[in-house]
């Protein structure tokens, strides 16, 4: 049971960046290490069905990874973790655990975050970027076109400074389409 007193902390490096859902009391950049960012989880919920799956980003294993983390009041993480757990745990390709996060302030943190469970079947390992273009060109789901988690989390990287190339190459081509169309 959370205690008034203490504070939790969440690691966001896909959509909790720019759309986190819950209170917090501080947000700041903080890195990862021993995972990164890919967009390697087939979504045939969120941003996509099973007809026409798109695709979201998972924590993977290895290398590292910058992000938001966001902390909160001990009252608060009773209904935080309720609300992350319904979001991320939907299908159970996210496995929910505790890492240490470097902030940008310098302090060290355990925060809690949702890393791909790599043996799921909803995981495709690595793709090509034509073949993750076709998803998330195709993929609509019950949160919207798969095309606009992508683009704004992109822009939201982009805002805070944090640099990913693969991700950038993806939104230029997605981009690309708009005025293409």
């Amino acid at each position: 049971m959370a205690s008034n007193s203490e504070t939790y902390w969440v690691f966001g490096y896909g959509s909790l960046i720019w759309n986190p859902g819950f209170a917090f009391i501080d947000a700041q950049l903080g890195v990862l290490h021993g995972a990164h960012r890919s967009l390697s989880i087939i979504s045939h919920h969120y941003r996509g069905t099973p007809e026409n799956p798109g695709l979201v980003f998972g924590l993977v294993r290895g290398g590292s990874c910058r992000g938001m983390v966001f902390e909160v009041e001990g009252k608060n993480w009773p209904q935080v973790l309720a609300y992350l757990q319904a979001r991320e745990l939907v299908t159970s390709v996210y496995r929910e655990v505790a890492r240490p996060v470097s902030l940008a302030d310098g302090r060290r943190v355990s925060a809690l975050t949702y890393m791909v469970d790599e043996s799921h079947a909803q995981y495709t390992g690595p793709l090509s970027l034509d073949r993750q273009l076709a998803m998330v060109r195709a993929g609509v789901g019950i949160a919207g076109p798969n095309v606009d988690y992508v683009l704004n989390t992109a822009r939201h990287l982009e805002q805070l400074g944090i640099r990913d190339r693969t991700l950038m190459a993806l939104a230029r081509a997605l981009q690309a389409d708009d005025y293409a169309a």
